[in-house]
């Protein structure tokens, strides 16, 4: 009977520790430290969505406490209780605010805002309760009524967008700039094989610029010897010249020399003419008969 009896004490004493420790694991998951002494406070909303026990009561982001118990008050209707638990050396002043504030996740917390002053709260007192304008809030309050005005037009750029995709000229569009897509990819194409021939053609280039510095040398030198060449008593020569032709061509047109007046009278030449002709008719008489003009005589 004793032995029965000490298995059971030893079974209950194991039933109550395992209790202990789930007790203690889920504080500890709540994040409550059950050895720490703490003091508490309270306050009340009017709105706590999103807040929760355990969650997090913080001073400039620093966590100092968190939230012990969420309560309706039914003698004062519209509002909610909630206890603090914070950490026994942290001194509140008198006009600190518990400000409720909502993340993007729609989980909120309790931030304090300390008031100056040495007037310092005396624990359980009742802190100003109030709901921050986080960024939830200002979604809902603030772009909720413009996206709500803006959901017709969207629904009728859609129906546009729908009327525009099925229309058949659309599609044609497409199958265009498919093709023009085609021909630029060959244009790249071409361009890369040129591209590629671009050495080819600069050293051809490089070349051809050797021998236009070649041309240019020879041309430069070419010049040189022409300003070296005494063009200047040339001219002056050739001038000269043409001046005593001009001379010689005005004094043969002029009657006052023999040859102008041989050239230039048409009398002289006609008697000249006729005198070679009557000369000419004389010698032929010469020849036929002779002896008209010779006589002899024989002794």
């Amino acid at each position: 009977m004793k032995k029965r009896f000490s298995k059971e004490l030893i079974i209950g004493g194991l039933v109550l520790l395992a209790l202990l420790i789930l007790v203690f694991g889920i504080n500890y998951l709540k994040g409550v430290n059950m050895f720490k002494p703490s003091n508490y406070y309270f306050a009340t909303y009017t709105d706590v969505a999103g807040l929760a026990q355990s969650a997090p009561v913080t001073v400039n982001g620093f966590k100092v406490g968190l939230v012990r118990e969420i309560s309706y008050e039914y003698d004062n209707p519209g509002h909610i209780k909630v206890e603090m638990s914070l950490d026994r050396h942290l001194k509140l002043p008198r006009g600190t605010k518990a400000m409720l504030t909502t993340d993007m996740l729609g989980t909120s917390s309790i931030a304090l805002e300390m008031a100056p002053g040495k007037d310092f709260h005396n624990v359980g007192d009742q802190l100003i309760g109030a709901n921050a304008s986080g960024l939830m809030s200002s979604v809902t309050n603030d772009l909720m009524p413009s996206i709500t005005a803006i959901l017709p037009k969207i629904d009728s750029i859609l129906t546009s967008m729908t009327t525009i995709v099925s229309d058949p000229a659309l599609l044609a569009s497409v199958q265009r700039l498919d093709k023009i897509m085609a021909n630029i990819e060959t244009s790249s194409a071409q361009l890369n094989t040129t591209m590629k021939a671009m050495p080819r053609i600069a050293n051809d280039a490089s070349g051809l610029m050797t021998d236009l510095k070649t041309i240019s040398a020879d041309l430069t030198a070419l010049s040189a010897k022409l300003r070296e060449m005494p063009i200047d008593s040339t001219m002056n020569s050739v001038n000269s010249i043409a001046a005593r032709l001009n001379t010689s061509m005005e004094k043969l047109n002029s009657k006052d020399s023999s040859l102008g007046l041989l050239l230039n009278d048409t009398g002289l030449y006609n008697n000249l003419n006729a005198s070679a002709a009557s000369l000419d008719s004389l010698l032929k008489d010469v020849k036929q008969n002779p002896k008209r003009y010779i006589s002899i005589k024989v002794f």
